[in-house]
């Protein structure tokens, strides 16, 4: 580890935590419905939108409607783009004249862009037309990471508001989210990028000759669009096979940074907001708090890992950091950097290949998203999944002092219990059953690429990341397959939906109680001793459940590598 590397670390979470509180306050303008200084511009387009669309933004939508409306919206994009995919040889805008995909091919792609999850079974730059990645998946980009926001949004009126029945109109937080925030962002972001060296057009691939005299094919396409809403949104599916690694998707050491920076910047900035909704500003500092110091633990543990090196190569006189996987223009101090980033929010974009990291360096970002996601998280969906582990934490702390459980100002009760162990308990049994299966069938065991130890991470790995809606792989697990493609595919959709569900549930119950004043025997939720119990719930009932599967995958893959065996 270099002091370099640590100052990259330190610059990174420092320049977060400025725009934590500006980005909070505009997030919270979305959440009011307030007016911002981009409605003089964009008011008429959404007022348009609604009247287009039959929609009432005023008519605000209890728990169950508001999940319905929800999944109709979802159910309605993942019929689209399925037919997208499948046409693509039929539609425009296809200059390399690109084939349909297969249907489980389509479908698994289909349902990872609308979940938020951007697994790819396939590489972007070989398989999709320029009309299928704009309109089949970075559309896709926008509205699942408006969906999340929205979702939260729902969470926090939950928490907010008293005595009432509805928890906002999905339609119209949705619209706002993407009208008010995406897409201004995302046309910034994008012109940047392009400035940066980052492709932008609509033409196919180009042959020039390199300097070595031999001729190469350049692929090319609307690259810095995708780009800019691919890491601000958490999505993170390239427009490229290599992804962020490519250097027409990330040329540079800023681009790096800010493509870093763009991934959390949302998922800081919700835990202001929802300070700022429940009226308390120290209940977003303290969950922001417990989500930086999970963060800064696991950079800690991946960087020392990568720059220790492999030690089957040290014994073969090759010293130095494990290099193997990643840019050099990079380093090691980005590339892990960058991987604990990724996976921390629910992106999945990279910079280097996680399959060719050290065991323990690789179990980090895997680890990360078995903790649910709630390590910042993917826009939206971290901070709902760290309110769900909240609720868990006032209920063992109200079990241990003998009193009913609270949370800003709400009681929790059984049905809010029950229905957050219910949106928990998805992650272990979906990522674990999948394993169980894929390690047990000849389908499954065709698609590692590696034996023993190594191999079976590849499966888990890929379990996780559907599941998690993250969207990273092991990528030596040959996944476009009818299994794969199949089984990860209901993964993704069960990981996003049947945790969604029961959240909206839990934030309709809290809408329709009672505020609780705080009184001498409430348990203080802004403290260090509520950020350490909030971080001991996450570790035990997140993490704890998947240690059987860590031991026989990363942790006996590094107890192989110390020793000097190989698979």
């Amino acid at each position: 580890m270099t002091a370099q590397g640590w100052i990259l670390i330190l610059v990174f979470v420092a320049i977060l935590l400025a725009l934590t509180r500006p980005v909070g306050a505009w997030l919270f303008a979305l959440y009011e419905g307030r007016r911002t200084p981009l409605h003089a511009l964009l008011g008429p387009v959404e007022r348009a939108y609604y009247r287009a669309a039959g929609i009432d933004p005023a008519k605000e939508q209890g728990w169950r409607a508001y999940a319905v409306h929800m999944l109709i919206f979802n159910v309605a994009l993942l019929v689209l783009t399925y037919a997208v995919l499948r046409a693509q040889a039929l539609l425009p805008l296809n200059p390399q004249g690109f084939g349909g995909l297969s249907p489980d091919l389509a479908f698994n792609t289909a349902v990872s862009f609308t979940t938020n999850t951007n697994w790819q079974s396939y590489g972007g730059e070989s398989t999709l037309s320029n009309l299928s990645q704009m309109f089949g998946l970075t559309i896709h980009n926008f509205l699942s990471a408006a969906t999340g926001i929205a979702l939260a949004f729902a969470m926090f009126r939950g928490f907010a508001r008293k005595e009432t029945k509805t928890v906002g109109n999905f339609y119209a937080d949705a619209t706002r989210i993407t009208l008010y925030l995406l897409l201004p962002v995302c046309i910034v972001y994008a012109l940047v990028l392009i400035a940066c060296g980052v492709p932008q057009t609509l033409d196919g691939a180009i042959d020039v000759t390199t300097l070595e005299g031999a001729r190469q094919t350049l692929a090319l396409g609307p690259v810095a669009s995708q780009e800019a809403i691919k890491m601000l949104g958490t999505n993170g599916g390239g427009f490229f096979n290599a992804n962020s690694a490519h250097p027409f998707e990330n040329p540079s050491a800023f681009t790096n940074l800010l493509q870093m920076l763009s991934i959390f910047v949302l998922g800081f900035g919700l835990t202001s907001a929802f300070g700022r909704a429940v009226g308390d500003r120290r209940q977003g500092w303290a969950i922001l708090a417990a989500m930086v110091l999970l963060f800064l633990a696991g950079t800690t543990v991946a960087y020392w890992q990568e720059a220790a090196g492999n030690p089957v190569l040290h014994q073969l006189g090759l010293p130095g950091a494990n290099m193997e996987g990643k840019e050099v223009r990079f380093g090691a101090a980005a590339s892990a950097l960058f991987a604990v980033v990724t996976t921390a929010a629910s992106c999945g974009a990279v910079n280097a290949m996680h399959d060719s990291f050290t065991a323990l360096g690789g179990l980090v970002p895997l680890f990360n998203m078995q903790l649910g996601e709630v390590v910042i998280g993917g826009v939206g969906a971290g901070i709902y999944g760290f309110l769900l582990f909240a609720i868990l934490a006032v209920f063992v702390a109200g079990l241990m002092v003998g009193r009913t459980p609270e949370y800003v100002g709400k009681k929790i009760e059984a049905r809010e219990v029950k229905l957050a162990v219910l949106a928990i308990a998805v992650l272990p049994l979906v990522i674990l059953g999948f394993t169980a299966l894929a390690s047990v069938t000849a389908a499954g065991l065709a698609g590692p690429l590696n034996k023993g130890a190594h191999g079976f991470s590849e499966i888990l790995y890929a379990f996780t990341s559907a599941v998690a809606n993250n969207g990273s792989a092991f990528a030596g697990l040959t996944a476009n397959t009818p299994f794969y493609n199949g089984l990860l595919g209901v993964a993704m959709w069960v990981g996003r939906f049947f945790i969604i569900v029961p959240m909206l549930a839990i934030a309709g119950s809290l809408a329709a109680k009672k505020g609780v004043p705080a009184g001498p025997g409430s348990l203080p939720t802004t403290g260090p001793l509520w950020v350490g119990l909030l971080i001991g719930i996450i570790l035990i009932l997140g993490g704890l459940t998947f240690l059987p599967g860590l031991a026989l995958g990363p942790i006996a893959d590094h107890l192989a590598m110390i020793r000097g065996q190989t698979f």
